[in-house]
């Protein structure tokens, strides 16, 4: 093997070449040979032309442009984009800095020891040189030879360092390649210093080494004596792996390969063999076949390496086949080579090679591919040869034999049976004793290769043989070799060791009594601990607790709002809920601790009184045999209760995922499935299932039952450095133990402890039969004994103990002694297995008397199975900490052991929830099985140790933890509505973990943050708040312990006489566990999971996050990428959703469909987080907040105000139970000018002479009035108006959303017709369902709209009909505007119609597709209400003059056509009715449906001689106390109006106006002489509705889409001035201008009621601190007596020609009054001015002349000022 021969080897010395590739491919991220082989040992022969002899040096850079590797055509390659922002510029790095040789030759350049600095070529650049700093290893040296593969360099511009592949190299550099990046094609060039010290250009780089030189050497004469026969020459292309497809075509005929394999491990004959057979069938083994374990590993892998992805296997004969067998057994040949010594092979590691070497080999055709979008790939011609047959052994033995003896290839024999007996020989003679892999490859003649590897390493066979087993049957077996006392030969080895063995043995042996050592004198003091005092804190849900709940509410809300009717929730009106929990004691107490003291119970109403846990555990069940009855007792309350909304929450759901049905028995097999996926669960139509866990892997599969739409995953804490919950805490999980490794700063907090490796190792290999975890955990044990003997006193025994443990248990020791208050440390120790644990627990409870130490440090067993059991001097202690003085009371958690110095042995196949202390300092993991390599399985191990820290601990920002969701804007998509129903009441609670007061003499730590629970997870609030809620007094918390509130302060100036004592005793003595208690504990791993978690693959996340997530989970395919670093939470749930199976035993395989949407459970939630981060505080808020949604979706809050503006009490005209008004008295009654409607408190007083004015001299607020109403909550009746999130079964024809009906068409219909005002046509278009078209009038069926059919006054009010048509104007209120009018409406038949702007028309329609909507042109999009009640107002009148035309050509009189229509505000939710009882005293009103309101008033007598009909504002306290009930009054209406179109045909709508539009027509409908009136024994009641409305119309300016900051005063400005003009409306800026402005505009009226300000035909607000006078202008017209009324202002607005000169001369006004005349443009106004002759008595200026700030395109208004003279 060790002949060389020129033209064939690139090297004279084959053994140096060969270990020089194996080192290379050791550093490099890929262990694929494919380089090696074809760059380092082979060179292909070429046959050289003459005209290659003769080649020039001056073609050699030409050359260098081909391919060193293939004669395939060029890659397409397509660069990645640059980051947004980076310089793409040629010749520039992406930060900017210039990298040309030309420019930079000067520079002084840092050039890294190991590095040289190079030229490369820029395409785009031909005549520059870019220039680069390369590690010297990756670059080949004269000969071009001893290149590394890969890359490492440094930009030579901005310093960046570390690049590793040469890929992102050239894009930092802007190479803009086309072609794929390569170092040998790009790097050209040597660069030196020249003697001027200028950088100038050297030699090329020789990339092709001496193979061009021999080009025209002949063929040799002599081949190496392992080489085959049938080799061809061209030996380079033979072993390369991008023929693979080739190979397996030509061997096998083009017959699809079955690769079937074993690897096989053999156990009692000297190393334990385990054979995995490769390729062929595996004989029959006979003998003693117990001795041999046949694994299936290796033919799984071989088998899925077989299987293409699905993508490429619909196209038939493609390029793109699998790898051939021969390529198969090469690469695993090659992987066993790189192992080390005491490494075991991982079958992920050699899945992934195969993956890598597929892709490389066609890489080509899937970048065809892929570019062409689907398209089957061309059929190319193969680049190489494959690989043969009869050149694998060859091959194969060439690569082993850069190990030495650990890799052994036989070729001899003639099938598998002779190869496993050669083998099996060689055991039992020893010839093997430095084998680990034997790999037996056989050739049989006529037959498909075979291949077995049989593993012969001690330590890989027995942890290959151990991984056979289920973790389960591992612990069955553990139980069986301590029962039969096959441990026995381990007790007689450890009692004979070396010094120390005969203390060991009487220690181990139970004669511990005649040794006793005493640690330093104590005495025990039975009383209050010295030194310490404990307190317990308050604590409140955490921001990011409540945000986690508000997006479950979220995605609960989603699910009801979503078209398949899945769930309802406005048909429930209770929770109840049901938490399934493992069968763990601990857990289960522990969320029944944190439930009962969470307040949810009493929230939900299923516990009054809160002051027993008995209801608490109710609501907690145990995955045991009892779980079924309580399951099926869910499932009939959820049938008697349909109602009530039942929340199954499964927490910790990971744990079982065992398929059923459930055997029965101790065994919870199954019974998850049984429950969860039970009929009775999965269609009942009120229960919601909670899937709660930290690894959600394994519910992540291909046939998953939870939507990915309905995945919760926590967010991260922090985005772009901003805390985003202001919290100021740090999650310390997993991906932070692992930085602590590479940090540098400090121990790693993660670690593994050699020296117990090295003897666990040992003991291994000397008990054979004896399982790993029974040799672990016996050294384990002496390993902590001999710390406890050196630590009393033998010093000499240190060197048989690892330095982890001394450390350990010396700070455990050491914990407790050096504080006053007895306060320490806790080290968990992880023991599975149970009858190990209690060894464990046994032995070292012996030795810790033995040495006198059983006051100083318990040791407590935790068992799932069992509660906790504490000794009773430790108990008193803990007692006496908590102030309890039930003497029944045990701890029943983990939590309830802070700061008890312990060790806790825990047990139990896996972790199941159990939370831990913040007094944790050590987690002891060194006996979890490193059999069993699953993410899932070392993730929750390494939970354990996971923690809440305070950031300001950590001295910066908290890092963000990979396993948290890096996308926290979409915490976002909770609704408006939501975010009010939630606001900021977190539920204070007291935390089940008590967080003790540290009050230890020389302790100068602050208060940490308490231990977060994983469940719990609550926050500690800051000092200050601590003591606020402290001050509460004292809480009893019957059955568990006092819990004490009070000062601090004060406890620490009335110490106890003990605490005292010891102050005085032990001064300056420091508390190390209130020193330590922020910090995350110290982690120790077996060095298997270790090297798992620290090693990284080339995505850059762990080894760990590749390997399976669960044993019932399997890939979908070898070829599957890695999962990314930079990959979200749901990014990561898409990955296992697409390339994972669940296997046979997994729940989720009866529910194969490839994830079909219809096979999601529709009710099904899924909530991940990383362990111990607060997920069970979350939900437990989440069903607090459920339950509060679900009352306020029964309630509603509406505004609950009394009327403003009251003066003297009214005078009685109509009887208290009269029903309709009477006309003639409602002439003599008297019209009140003065709004009472307290959401116009803010507007202008309308003078009237009657009215005696309370507000004088008193300057109301003039901000928002919404932000400062009042309301009140009120239950929803049956017959309240809805929005669009309202949903039930009878209002779903009505809504047009059920599925159950055909989706309702709409046809657009115009309406054309012209108005004076508006001096053209106004075309307006109607939406109209096909349901509604019989409420229209149409030429012909489908053709021109002619008419709104409308009644008759005689027609009957029927039961069911409503006459007048409805109209709704809105804007902004798709969602939230109460359009629903079916319940309200009582089944009557109605016309509804909305009234919407244009650009609005596709949102409402899709929210409203069975409503029919009018729509304002477009000119009236910027319009307000005014425009919307102008339109709506004439289009009727105009509809009434038609209707009348068609109905007087069918025989009705004109006057006989109903004129009436309802004008609605779109928040009118309820209506009310008095009941008038003259028995009963008071006014008591009860909800009536608004058909009853309707028909009430349209059957008044005499309607049609009434103008406008309203109805009273409703309030909780009537009309006043004191206050008579008039049922009828003559006054303003607002918000719901019957409106006579015809009677008011003269009175318009002023469609300019945006605010108090209302108030205006209401006075000049009364100055025109119509009977306007109010119903005040009915009541309308408004909601709060926070969004659309009034405030979508935002002043901004004209250069900039934000709303403007200006204050009112700049809404209007000089003409012709430079000022900024503001993109808004001209009359909104008028209004808004004088509502904030006007006590400047007119002084002489503010604050002064008997002064007004006279406004002529119109009212506009001028503030609360003005008065205003309306008086019309029109004959006949009915206004107040102004005599001898002298005004402080005139304002004048749009004069008409009613206004005259003689018509103002009847007013009085003071001296110095204001005049302010506003007209629609400048012309105008001085043509009013000299129309109206005002100059006679006004005097103005030119700088009294304003206009609005807008453009001239946008037609300001324009005004003027003057003074009275």
């Amino acid at each position: 093997m060790g002949n060389s021969y020129a033209g064939q080897l690139r090297t004279t010395r084959f053994e140096e070449v060969l270990h020089n590739s194996i080192e290379a491919s050791l550093r490099s991220s890929s262990v694929i040979p494919r380089p090696v082989f074809s760059q380092l040992y082979l060179e292909a022969e070429q046959h050289a032309s003459s005209q290659d002899a003769g080649r020039q040096d001056n073609e050699e850079e030409e050359e260098e442009e081909e391919s060193s590797e293939s004669n395939s055509p060029p890659i397409p390659y397509q660069m990645k984009p640059p980051p947004e922002g980076c310089c793409t510029t040629d010749g520039f790095c992406q930060s900017g800095k210039d990298l040309r040789l030309a420019s930079i030759a000067n520079d002084p350049l840092e050039v890294p020891p190991g590095f040289l600095l190079v030229g490369a070529k820029c395409p785009s650049l031909p005549d520059h040189i870019l220039v680069c700093a390369v590690d010297r290893r990756f670059l080949p040296d004269e000969s071009g030879r001893n290149a590394l593969l890969g890359f490492s360099g440094n930009c030579v511009g901005c310093g960046e360092k570390g690049f590793r592949y040469f890929t992102e190299f050239s894009n930092h550099i802007n190479l803009k390649l086309t072609t794929q990046p390569k170092k040998q094609k790009h790097l050209k060039y040597r660069l030196f210093r020249s003697p001027q010290g200028t950088l100038v250009k050297g030699p090329l780089i020789c990339w092709k080494g001496i193979g061009k030189r021999e080009r025209g050497r002949p063929k040799p004469e002599k081949r190496h004596k392992g080489w085959s026969p049938e080799l061809r020459p061209a030996t380079e292309p033979a072993v390369k792996t991008t023929s693979s497809a080739s190979a397996l075509n030509n061997k096998l005929g083009n017959r699809p390969y079955e690769p079937r394999d074993v690897l096989t491990h053999v156990a009692s004959l000297p190393p334990y063999p385990t054979p995995d057979p490769g390729h062929g069938s595996l004989p029959p083994l006979c003998g003693n076949v117990c001795e041999v374990t046949v694994s299936p590993l290796l033919e799984a892998c071989y088998r899925s390496a077989q299987t293409l992805p699905r993508v490429y296997e619909q196209y038939g004969a493609s390029p793109i086949q699998p790898l051939s067998a021969e390529m198969q057994i090469l690469l695993t040949v090659y992987y066993l080579v790189q192992l080390a010594p005491d490494q075991v092979p991982l079958i992920e590691d050699l899945e992934q090679i195969f993956m890598r070497s597929w892709r490389e080999s066609h890489l080509t055709e899937i970048r065809q591919y892929q570019q062409g979008h689907g398209q089957p790939p061309p059929t190319l011609p193969s680049p190489a040869q494959p690989l043969t047959a009869s050149q694998l052994p060859w091959l194969a033995k060439l690569a082993a034999s850069s190990c030495g003896e650990g890799v052994l290839v036989l070729d001899t024999a003639g099938s598998l049976t002779e190869g496993l007996e050669d083998t099996f020989l060689c055991l039992q003679e020893g010839k093997l004793a430095q084998t680990n892999y034997v790999v037996i490859i056989c050739l049989p003649r006529g037959h498909d290769i075979e291949s077995c590897v049989v593993v012969t390493g001690k330590q890989q066979a027995r942890a290959l043989a151990e991984s056979m087993h289920t973790p389960a049957d591992s612990l069955k077996e553990i139980a069986r070799q301590l029962a039969t006392g096959k441990v026995a030969e381990l007790d007689t080895f450890f009692s004979s060791l070396g010094p120390g063995k005969v203390v060991l043995g009487k220690l181990w042996a139970g004669t511990w009594q005649e040794l006793t050592y005493t640690f330093g004198s104590r005495t025990t003091n039975k009383g209050a601990p010295s030194g310490a005092e404990y307190r317990v804190e308050w604590h409140e849900i955490r921001p990011i607790q409540l945000a986690v709940a508000r997006k479950l509410l979220s995605h609960l809300c989603a699910i009801a709002d979503s078209s398949t009717q899945n769930l309802d929730l406005g048909s429930f009106d209770k929770v109840d809920f049901l938490i399934l929990v493992p069968p763990s004691e601990v857990t289960f107490q522990q969320i029944a601790l944190h439930l009962w003291s969470s307040g949810v119970l009493q929230e939900l109403g299923l516990d009054a009184k809160g002051t027993s846990h008995i209801e608490a555990e109710q609501r907690v069940v145990r995955l045991n045999r009892e779980a079924q009855g309580r399951i099926n007792t869910l499932i009939h309350n959820s049938r008697i209760n349909p109602s009530t909304l039942f929340i199954l929450v499964h927490d910790h759901a990971h744990w079982d995922l065992s398929r059923g049905p459930y055997a029965g028995g101790d065994s919870c097999s199954g019974l998850v499935d049984s429950l969860l996926n039970c009929q009775g669960i999965w269609e009942a139509p009120n229960i919601v299932t909670l899937h709660v866990t930290s690894f959600p892997f394994a519910l992540q599969t291909q046939s998953t039952r939870i939507s990915p739409y309905n995945e919760v995953h926590w967010p991260s804490s922090f985005s772009n450095d901003v805390d985003l919950y202001q919290e100021k805490t740090k999650y310390f999980g997993m991906s932070e133990f692992l930085e602590s490794t590479r940090s540098g700063s400090g121990l790693p907090l993660l670690r593994y402890d050699s020296l117990f490796e090295s003897m666990a190792s040992a003991l291994g290999e000397r008990f054979p039969k004896l399982h790993s975890s029974v040799i672990r955990t016996y050294v384990l044990i002496q390993h902590y004994t001999l710390a406890l003997m050196v630590l009393s006193g033998r010093s000499r025994l240190q060197k048989h103990t690892s330095a982890e443990t001394l450390e350990l248990v010396r700070d455990l020791l050491d914990s407790s002694r050096g504080c006053s208050g007895h306060h320490g440390h806790m080290v968990l120790l992880r023991v599975p297995s149970l009858s190990l644990a209690s060894l464990a627990h046994q032995r070292l409870r012996r030795v810790r008397d033995s040495l006198g130490l059983q006051d100083r440090f318990e040791i407590v067993l935790g068992s799932p199975g069992s509660g906790l059991s504490v000794s009773r001097h430790f108990l008193e202690q803990l007692k006496t900490w908590l102030n309890i003085q039930d003497s029944n009371w045990t701890p029943r958690t983990y939590l309830e052991l802070e700061a008890l110095p312990c060790i806790l042995i825990f047990s139990g196949m896996d972790p199941l929830g159990e939370s831990l202390p913040r007094s944790l300092k050590y987690c002891d993991l060194r006996l979890i099985s490193p059999s069993h390599l699953l993410r899932t399985t070392l993730e929750q191990e390494l939970g354990l140790a996971a923690y809440l820290v305070r950031a300001e601990a950590q001295g910066g920002r908290p890092p963000v933890s990979d396993l948290s969701e890096s996308d926290p804007e979409k915490l976002s998509s909770t609704d408006n509505e939501e975010e009010e129903l939630v606001g900021n009441s977190g539920y204070t609670t007291l935390d089940e973990h008590y967080r003790l007061n540290h009050s230890c003499n020389g302790s100068a730590d602050p208060p940490g943050l308490d231990r977060s629970v994983p469940s719990a997870g609550l926050l500690t609030l800051p000092d200050s708040s601590i003591v606020d809620h402290e001050q509460q007094g004292v809480r009893q918390t019957p059955g568990s312990s006092v819990i004490v509130s009070g000062d601090p302060a004060q406890c620490k100036r009335r110490p106890s006489s003990s605490t005292q004592a010891s102050s005085h005793s032990s001064p300056g003595r420091r508390c190390p566990w209130a020193h330590s208690r922020n910090r995350p504990p110290v982690v120790l791993l077996p060095r298997v999971a270790y090297e798992a978690l620290t090693s990284v693959d080339s995505s850059g996340l762990p080894k760990s996050t590749s390997f399976l997530p669960h044993p019932y989970v399997e890939w979908a395919s070898s070829f599957r990428p890695l999962l990314s670093k930079m990959m979200t939470c749901t990014e990561q749930s898409l990955y296992y959703r697409q390339w994972t199976i669940p296997g046979p035993q997994h729940m989720d395989s009866s529910n194969r469909a490839e994830g079909r949407a219809e096979n999601f459970h529709p009710r099904r939630l899924l909530l991940s987080g990383p362990p111990q981060v607060g997920k069970t505080g979350a939900y437990l808020r989440f069903l607090g907040i459920l339950s509060r949604m679900l009352i306020r979706l029964m309630e509603v809050d509406v505004y609950d105000e009394d009327d403003i503006n009251l003066s003297k009490l009214p005078v009685q005209y109509h009887q208290p139970g009269v029903s309709w008004p009477n006309i003639d008295i409602l002439k003599a009654m008297p019209f009140d000018y003065t709004v009472h409607d307290p959401k116009f408190e803010d507007i202008s007083t309308v003078y009237s002479p009657d009215f005696t004015s309370a507000g004088d001299g008193i300057v109301r607020r003039q901000d928002e009035v919404y932000l400062r109403r009042r309301t009140s909550r009120i239950k929803l009746s049956k017959y309240a108006a809805y929005n669009t999130y309202h949903h039930c079964e009878q209002c779903h024809q009505y809504m047009g959303f059920s599925p159950r009906y055909q989706l309702y068409e709409s046809t657009l219909h115009t309406f054309t017709f012209s108005h004076l005002l508006l001096g053209e046509e106004i075309q307006l278009y109607f939406i109209i369902p096909k349901s509604k078209e019989h409420h229209f009038a149409f030429s012909h069926p489908g053709g021109q709209l002619e008419s709104m059919r409308l009644p008759l006054t005689s027609d009957w009010v029927l039961c069911a009909f409503i006459k007048s048509p409805i109209f709704t104007p809105t804007t902004g209120r798709h969602e939230h505007g109460l359009f629903n009018l079916y319940h309200a409406m009582d089944g009557a038949t109605h016309l509804h119609i909305l009234v919407i702007k244009e650009y609005e028309l596709s949102v409402y329609k899709k929210y409203w597709p069975n409503h029919i909507m009018l729509v304002l042109p477009s000119i009236f999009n910027g319009a307000g209400i005014g425009a919307a009640h102008f339109l709506i107002k004439e289009l009727s009148y105009h509809n009434l003059e038609l209707e009348r035309s068609r109905q007087v050509e069918q025989g009705s009189r004109p006057q006989d056509v109903w004129p009436f229509i309802v004008l609605a505000d779109d928040s009118c939710v309820m209506w009310n009715s008095v009941e008038v009882d003259p028995r009963r005293c008071g006014f008591p009103s009860k909800n009536v449906s608004l058909k009853q309101v309707l028909q009430h008033m349209e059957s008044s007598p005499d309607i049609t001689r009434y103008g406008l009909c309203g109805l009273r504002k409703w309030s909780s306290r009537g009309v006043g106390p004191g206050r008579p009930r008039e049922p009828f009054s003559r006054g303003h209406l607002h918000d719901f109006l019957l409106l006579n179109v015809d009677l008011t045909q003269d009175v318009q709508f002023n469609q300019n106006r945006f605010l108090c539009d209302g108030v205006d027509f209401n006075l000049r409908v009364h100055s025109a002489g119509i009977l306007i009136f109010r119903f005040n024994n009915f009541s309308v009641m408004k909601k709060q509705i926070a969004i659309g409305g009034h405030r979508t119309f935002l002043i901004k300016t004209k250069v900039s889409d934000i709303p403007t900051s200006l204050p009112p005063s700049q809404y209007v400005c000089a003409p012709d001035s430079k000022h900024t003009f503001l993109a808004a409306p001209a009359q909104l800026l008028l209004e808004k201008y004088l509502q904030h402005t006007s006590q400047h505009l007119f002084p002489l009226s503010v604050r002064n009621y008997s002064h007004p300000v006279l406004s002529v035909d119109c009212y506009l607000n001028l503030g609360p601190e003005v008065t205003v006078c309306f008086i019309s202008s029109r004959p006949h017209s009915v206004n107040i007596s102004t005599t001898g009324l002298l005004f402080g202002g005139l304002l004048l607005y749009f004069c008409d020609s009613f206004v005259t000169p003689s018509f103002l001369k009847k007013f009085q006004f003071l001296k110095g009054a204001t005049l302010c005349v506003i007209c629609p443009d400048r012309s105008s106004l001085r043509q009013t001015v000299a129309r109206l002759e005002l100059e006679d008595e006004w005097r103005f200026r030119l700088r009294d002349e304003f206009q609005t700030a807008n453009a001239k395109e946008d037609r300001p208004i324009f005004f003027l000022t003057g003074k009275h003279v």
